[in-house]
């Protein structure tokens, strides 16, 4: 779906969209001719289905979440739409994605945060976070896509994206372009999205 449409007067009008949206607008493209790609908060699914559903039939699909709770509902709305097959849910931190995951990796989703439904006392961690963010990135090929939802609008949330974007910034601008996009007028500190491309490999010796 194009973040647009055209109205009677053939005259474009953009779709209202919130950071969630933006994130799967920018990484529908490469997801086209992904072979491995990275659920990294597998939460209620909805990502992780979208993944599955915008991949190859022959690509391969990995979901973390620490919570069994979340798997399940994963697991049950890949069913629903007859995408179990190729996604590998695994039940364990993203932080050991690595441990994992032994190949490239063509993109990766973050929704970080609490499950929707969920306790909000179970979030993602920031240390866990860029720690799956620095494996990610370093198995991520050229032109590989990032993205990272993250939500400053209550404490725990706001910590985490300030460790997180303290993390973005220092990563390499000849290997890695970075940019975050936001609602600039919405109330309650809206959700924001990072976005990492791998723009060259690492030359360092």
């Amino acid at each position: 779906m194009k973040p647009y449409v055209l109205n009677c007067a053939g005259e474009i009008e953009m779709e209202v969209v919130n950071a969630l949206r933006m994130a799967q607008i920018l990484i529908r493209a490469r997801l086209k001719t992904a072979r491995c790609v990275v659920d990294a908060t597998a939460g209620n699914g909805k990502d992780t289905l979208f993944i599955a559903a915008n991949t190859p039939a022959d690509s391969t699909v990995w979901a973390f979440d620490i919570q069994e709770q979340a798997l399940r509902k994963t697991r049950e709305l890949l069913f629903q739409n007859g995408f179990d097959s190729k996604v590998r849910l695994i039940n364990d931190s993203h932080a050991k994605v690595s441990y994992y995951i032994g190949t490239a990796i063509d993109a990766a989703m973050f929704n970080l945060g609490y499950l929707p439904g969920g306790s909000h006392a179970i979030n993602t961690q920031p240390e866990n976070t860029i720690a799956a963010l620095s494996q990610i990135l370093s198995q991520l090929v050229i032109s590989g896509i990032v993205t990272i939802v993250a939500y400053p609008g209550y404490e725990h949330g706001l910590t985490e994206m300030a460790e997180v974007s303290y993390f973005l910034n220092q990563l390499p601008q000849k290997e890695y372009c970075v940019a975050c996009w936001s609602m600039v007028n919405q109330i309650n500190h809206p959700p924001l999205l990072y976005i990492v491309e791998r723009v060259s490999e690492n030359t360092q010796p």
